[in-house]
Protein backbone atom coordinates (compact mmCIF):
# COMPACT_ATOMS: atom_id res chain seq x y z
CA UNK A 1 0.00 0.00 0.00
CA UNK A 2 0.97 3.68 -0.31
CA UNK A 3 1.22 4.99 3.26
CA UNK A 4 0.17 8.62 3.75
CA UNK A 5 2.51 10.98 5.56
CA UNK A 6 1.57 11.64 9.17
CA UNK A 7 0.16 8.15 9.83
CA UNK A 8 1.62 5.63 12.27
CA UNK A 9 1.95 2.03 11.11
CA UNK A 10 0.42 0.84 14.40
CA UNK A 11 -0.27 2.06 17.92
CA UNK A 12 2.75 2.93 20.04
CA UNK A 13 3.38 4.41 23.47
CA UNK A 14 5.88 6.78 21.84
CA UNK A 15 2.97 8.75 20.30
CA UNK A 16 -0.02 8.31 22.58
CA UNK A 17 -2.00 11.20 21.07
CA UNK A 18 -2.12 9.87 17.51
CA UNK A 19 -5.42 8.44 16.23
CA UNK A 20 -4.52 7.39 12.66
CA UNK A 21 -3.03 3.92 12.24
CA UNK A 22 -2.41 2.21 8.92
CA UNK A 23 -2.76 -1.31 10.32
CA UNK A 24 -6.23 -0.63 11.73
CA UNK A 25 -7.43 1.27 8.65
CA UNK A 26 -6.24 -1.48 6.28
CA UNK A 27 -7.78 -4.21 8.44
CA UNK A 28 -11.12 -2.40 8.40
CA UNK A 29 -10.88 -1.76 4.67
CA UNK A 30 -10.29 -5.38 3.60
CA UNK A 31 -12.19 -7.02 6.45
CA UNK A 32 -9.43 -9.32 7.70
CA UNK A 33 -6.42 -9.28 9.98
CA UNK A 34 -3.06 -8.10 8.64
CA UNK A 35 0.48 -8.31 10.03
CA UNK A 36 3.06 -5.53 9.60
CA UNK A 37 6.24 -6.71 7.89
CA UNK A 38 8.36 -3.57 8.26
CA UNK A 39 8.02 0.03 9.40
CA UNK A 40 8.04 3.53 7.96
CA UNK A 41 8.46 6.60 10.17
CA UNK A 42 5.28 8.53 10.87
CA UNK A 43 6.30 11.34 8.53
CA UNK A 44 7.49 9.08 5.71
CA UNK A 45 5.05 8.16 2.94
CA UNK A 46 5.22 5.39 0.37
CA UNK A 47 5.50 1.62 -0.08
CA UNK A 48 4.45 -0.31 3.02
CA UNK A 49 4.06 -4.10 3.08
CA UNK A 50 1.66 -6.14 5.20
CA UNK A 51 1.18 -9.91 5.29
CA UNK A 52 -2.09 -11.84 5.49
CA UNK A 53 -0.67 -14.50 7.83
CA UNK A 54 1.72 -14.63 10.74
CA UNK A 55 3.89 -17.20 8.92
CA UNK A 56 4.40 -14.99 5.88
CA UNK A 57 5.00 -12.00 8.12
CA UNK A 58 7.80 -13.86 9.93
CA UNK A 59 9.37 -14.93 6.64
CA UNK A 60 9.30 -11.42 5.20
CA UNK A 61 10.38 -9.92 8.51
CA UNK A 62 13.55 -12.01 8.42
CA UNK A 63 14.26 -10.79 4.89
CA UNK A 64 13.87 -7.18 5.99
CA UNK A 65 16.11 -7.87 9.00
CA UNK A 66 18.95 -9.27 6.89
CA UNK A 67 18.31 -7.24 3.73
CA UNK A 68 18.75 -10.37 1.64
CA UNK A 69 16.97 -10.10 -1.70
CA UNK A 70 15.67 -6.62 -0.92
CA UNK A 71 16.27 -3.29 -2.62
CA UNK A 72 14.65 -0.10 -1.35
CA UNK A 73 14.60 3.24 -3.14
CA UNK A 74 13.41 6.45 -1.50
CA UNK A 75 12.86 9.95 -2.86
CA UNK A 76 13.80 12.90 -0.66
CA UNK A 77 14.15 16.66 -0.81
CA UNK A 78 17.28 17.84 0.98
CA UNK A 79 18.95 21.12 1.80
CA UNK A 80 21.83 22.07 -0.46
CA UNK A 81 23.31 20.38 -3.51
CA UNK A 82 24.91 17.01 -2.70
CA UNK A 83 27.32 15.19 -4.99
CA UNK A 84 25.79 13.62 -8.10
CA UNK A 85 26.64 10.16 -6.72
CA UNK A 86 27.83 9.13 -3.26
CA UNK A 87 28.10 6.23 -0.84
CA UNK A 88 27.52 7.30 2.74
CA UNK A 89 29.34 4.83 4.99
CA UNK A 90 28.79 6.07 8.53
CA UNK A 91 28.10 3.84 11.59
CA UNK A 92 25.08 4.78 13.69
CA UNK A 93 24.45 4.39 17.40
CA UNK A 94 21.21 2.84 18.53
CA UNK A 95 18.73 5.57 19.39
CA UNK A 96 18.00 6.06 23.14
CA UNK A 97 14.50 4.52 22.89
CA UNK A 98 15.77 1.56 20.84
CA UNK A 99 18.26 0.12 23.31
CA UNK A 100 18.48 -3.63 23.92
CA UNK A 101 21.03 -3.17 26.71
CA UNK A 102 22.60 -0.36 28.68
CA UNK A 103 25.47 -0.28 26.19
CA UNK A 104 25.20 2.28 23.37
CA UNK A 105 25.71 -0.15 20.51
CA UNK A 106 27.18 1.17 17.25
CA UNK A 107 26.03 -0.46 14.01
CA UNK A 108 27.48 -0.30 10.50
CA UNK A 109 25.27 1.69 8.11
CA UNK A 110 25.57 2.46 4.40
CA UNK A 111 23.36 4.49 2.06
CA UNK A 112 23.73 5.05 -1.68
CA UNK A 113 22.78 8.54 -2.92
CA UNK A 114 22.03 9.88 -6.42
CA UNK A 115 21.05 13.49 -7.07
CA UNK A 116 18.17 13.79 -9.56
CA UNK A 117 17.25 17.49 -9.62
CA UNK A 118 18.62 20.74 -8.18
CA UNK A 119 16.90 24.02 -7.55
CA UNK A 120 16.56 26.94 -5.18
CA UNK A 121 13.85 28.79 -3.28
CA UNK A 122 13.76 32.53 -2.47
CA UNK A 123 14.31 31.88 1.23
CA UNK A 124 17.27 33.72 2.73
CA UNK A 125 19.86 31.54 4.46
CA UNK A 126 22.35 33.56 6.49
CA UNK A 127 24.36 35.59 3.98
CA UNK A 128 22.77 33.75 1.04
CA UNK A 129 19.63 35.17 -0.61
CA UNK A 130 18.16 31.78 -1.49
CA UNK A 131 17.90 28.17 -0.31
CA UNK A 132 19.51 25.51 -2.44
CA UNK A 133 17.62 22.20 -2.50
CA UNK A 134 17.96 18.88 -4.30
CA UNK A 135 15.68 15.95 -5.03
CA UNK A 136 17.67 12.79 -4.40
CA UNK A 137 17.23 9.03 -4.65
CA UNK A 138 18.40 7.13 -1.57
CA UNK A 139 19.02 3.40 -1.31
CA UNK A 140 19.67 2.12 2.23
CA UNK A 141 22.05 -0.83 2.09
CA UNK A 142 21.44 -1.51 5.78
CA UNK A 143 18.31 -1.08 7.89
CA UNK A 144 19.10 1.17 10.84
CA UNK A 145 16.46 3.29 12.52
CA UNK A 146 16.16 6.77 10.97
CA UNK A 147 19.13 5.78 8.80
CA UNK A 148 18.36 8.00 5.82
CA UNK A 149 17.50 11.00 7.97
CA UNK A 150 20.63 10.60 10.11
CA UNK A 151 22.93 9.97 7.15
CA UNK A 152 21.70 13.08 5.33
CA UNK A 153 22.26 15.13 8.47
CA UNK A 154 25.75 13.63 8.73
CA UNK A 155 26.72 14.92 5.27
CA UNK A 156 25.16 18.35 6.02
CA UNK A 157 22.22 17.88 3.62
CA UNK A 158 19.32 17.24 6.02
CA UNK A 159 15.97 16.16 4.63
CA UNK A 160 13.61 19.12 4.60
CA UNK A 161 10.74 18.87 7.04
CA UNK A 162 12.71 16.63 9.42
CA UNK A 163 11.76 17.91 12.86
CA UNK A 164 14.23 15.59 14.64
CA UNK A 165 17.39 15.78 12.53
CA UNK A 166 16.82 19.03 10.61
CA UNK A 167 16.50 22.73 11.40
CA UNK A 168 13.17 23.95 12.79
CA UNK A 169 13.29 27.55 11.47
CA UNK A 170 14.27 26.32 8.00
CA UNK A 171 11.52 23.70 7.96
CA UNK A 172 8.93 26.29 8.95
CA UNK A 173 10.13 28.74 6.31
CA UNK A 174 9.93 26.06 3.59
CA UNK A 175 6.47 24.93 4.72
CA UNK A 176 5.19 28.49 4.68
CA UNK A 177 6.65 29.17 1.24
CA UNK A 178 5.29 26.07 -0.51
CA UNK A 179 2.14 25.63 1.58
CA UNK A 180 2.85 22.04 2.65
CA UNK A 181 4.06 20.81 6.04
CA UNK A 182 5.58 17.33 5.90
CA UNK A 183 8.77 15.29 6.02
CA UNK A 184 9.98 15.20 2.42
CA UNK A 185 10.81 11.50 2.38
CA UNK A 186 8.92 8.88 0.35
CA UNK A 187 9.45 5.13 -0.07
CA UNK A 188 9.28 5.03 -3.84
CA UNK A 189 10.09 1.42 -4.74
CA UNK A 190 10.68 -1.91 -3.05
CA UNK A 191 12.00 -5.03 -4.79
CA UNK A 192 11.75 -8.34 -2.95
CA UNK A 193 11.19 -12.06 -3.46
CA UNK A 194 7.67 -13.34 -2.85
CA UNK A 195 7.85 -15.40 0.38
CA UNK A 196 5.82 -18.30 -1.10
CA UNK A 197 6.45 -18.42 -4.86
CA UNK A 198 9.94 -16.92 -4.80
CA UNK A 199 8.96 -14.65 -7.69
CA UNK A 200 10.68 -11.28 -7.70
CA UNK A 201 8.22 -8.46 -7.02
CA UNK A 202 8.68 -4.76 -7.65
CA UNK A 203 6.28 -2.64 -5.59
CA UNK A 204 5.96 1.06 -6.34
CA UNK A 205 4.16 3.98 -4.73
CA UNK A 206 3.96 7.12 -6.90
CA UNK A 207 4.81 10.48 -5.43
CA UNK A 208 1.85 12.52 -4.23
CA UNK A 209 0.73 15.69 -5.95
CA UNK A 210 2.53 17.87 -3.40
CA UNK A 211 5.85 16.77 -4.90
CA UNK A 212 5.08 18.29 -8.30
CA UNK A 213 6.22 21.73 -7.20
CA UNK A 214 9.74 20.41 -6.52
CA UNK A 215 10.37 18.26 -9.57
CA UNK A 216 10.76 19.94 -12.97
CA UNK A 217 8.42 18.81 -15.72
CA UNK A 218 10.02 16.64 -18.39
Amino acid sequence: MNKPTGWLVHRTLLDKGETRFVLQALRDQIGRHVWPVHRLDKGTSGVLVFALSAEVARSLGQAFETGEGLQKTYAAIVRGWPADQALIDHPLKRMPDDMRSERMEVQAAQTRLATRHKGDLPIAQGHFPSLRWAQVALQPLTGRRHQLRRHMKHIAHPILGDATHGKGPLNRAVAEHIGVTRLWLHALQLTLNHPVSGQMLTLQAPLGGEWSGWIPET
